[in-house]
Order: structure tokens, then sequence, then C-alpha cells
């Protein structure tokens, strides 16, 4: 991946799926790594992966709902490699909830594991990259559940959804700060916690190609990147069509 050389990288939720496929597919580029995550030993083998590859590496534990946390990291990067270039914030969870099921609790739970986790991060990172010469990249891996409620998903896309419009606004508010902002919106991706979910999964691709997928946003930038096409195209579909041919459309994939 010729085009991301010799850039500090922070990578938020590193320790498995789409972020330590990322860090791996990255590491022979002469980057330099900041790798962040709750689980110690996992990210401990990512880390160890990546520093063989030829890598610097600075691996930490930390848990994302802590904002002091998100905000040491931040500085720790900045004093171990003087800056921070490319921001992937890759936290967050999306498992099947049914709304005839679920409590407040749970709804709150899964907007601070996918939108609060962005915004601990993404306040010291603005304030650090706005002190940088050249800026930085911010990019969020979201989900094309944040484009529309899908059911058995509806928490977790309305927590992306909101990931999505705050970026937006900083995206405009901030471009002439030199700070960029990609948000990033896989459909299903076979990683280990998604595996068991029971959510039906159309279009499904491995973590490798999606970590692929991710990186030619890192390099090309653009504001908002979807994928696979297959899926991406589905929901975009649904998106224009009357509701009540999407929600039949919905109806039915949800109960396969």
């Amino acid at each position: 991946m010729a085009g991301i050389t010799g850039r500090t990288v922070l990578i938020v939720g590193a320790s498995s799926g789409i972020g330590a496929e990322v860090a791996r597919q990255l590491a022979g580029g002469g980057n330099r790594f900041v790798l962040v995550a709750r689980r110690a030993s996992e990210l401990a083998s990512v880390a160890e992966a990546v520093r063989t590859a030829g890598a610097d590496c600075l691996d930490m534990v930390a848990d994302a709902l802590n904002a002091d946390a998100a905000a040491d990291v931040v500085s720790s990067a900045v004093a171990e490699f003087g800056s921070v270039d490319i921001a992937l914030l890759n936290a967050g969870q999306g498992p099947d909830m049914s709304m005839d099921e679920v409590g407040v609790g749970d709804v709150s739970r899964i907007m601070a594991l996918n939108y609060d986790v962005v915004v601990n991060y993404l306040i010291p990172l603005i304030e650090q990259m706005g002190r940088q010469p050249d800026g930085g990249l911010i990019a969020h891996t979201n989900s094309l559940a944040g484009l529309m409620g899908l059911p058995r998903q509806g928490p977790y896309s309305a927590a992306k959804a909101a990931a999505s419009t705050l970026l937006d606004a900083a995206r405009v508010e901030l471009a002439p700060r030199g700070i960029r902002f990609t948000t990033i919106h896989p459909g299903f991706v076979a990683t280990d916690r998604v595996s068991a979910d029971g959510l039906p999964k159309p279009f499904q691709i491995s973590q490798e190609r999606a970590a692929r997928y991710v990186i030619r946003a890192l390099e090309k930038e653009p504001a908002h990147a979807y994928f696979p096409w297959p899926a991406a195209a589905l929901v975009r579909t649904l998106r224009i069509l009357p509701t009540s041919l999407s929600s039949l459309v919905l109806r039915t994939l949800a109960a396969k």
C-alpha cells in the first residue's frame, strides 16, 4: 500500500477485526503506529506482528468510553512520534437488538459504544491536528446501517447516523485548518464479533478485503466511502423507494 508511507497512524479498536487487519496491511510502509484497544493480550499480538514487519509501534490498553483515557492516548502518541497524521476510529458494536425487547439502558449503551467513543477521540484529535502544519485525517469506521434504520439494528443505526452527521459538520468547519474527515460505511464484515449475532448478512465480505477498502479510503480521503458495492447499492435503492416498499423488503430480509 504505497499510498500511505512514513505516517503516524492511530488505530482505535486495533485488537481484532478491521482495525487489526489495517495495521497489519500498512505495517510494511515505513509507518509508525499507535494501536489502542481494551483487550491487552490480543492487542499485544497485533503490535508484535506490526513490529515484526518493521514498523515502530506503541500499543496502549485503553477504554474508548473513557474520555480522559482517550486524551491520554493522543498525548502519548504525540510524545512518542511527534504527531498524529491519520486516526482511524474503529471502536463500536452492533448486536442484534429487537425494539420490543430492549430496555432504555440497552439503547443508551449502544449509543455510547458507537457515538461517545467517537467524540472522546474526536475532540483531542481536533485540538492536536489543529496545531500540526499539515492538519491530519480523522477517519471513522461507520456502517451502511448508519444510512437508514435497519430492523434489529435500530439503536446501532441511530448511533452511527449521529456520528456521521457530527463528522459532516466538522468537515465543513475545520477544512480551513487542514483537518480532513472520512466516514467509512462497510456492509457486513466476517469478524469474530458478528459471526454469531444471528443477523442475516447479505453480501458479507472478509475482514482482509474490508481492510483493503478502508486503506483505499484513507489514501483517497473521500468524505464518505461505501463498500462492498452490492450492499451499498441495495441500501441506496432502499432509501429512494417508497417507504411502504422499502419496509416490506427490510422485513423480508430481517426474517431470513
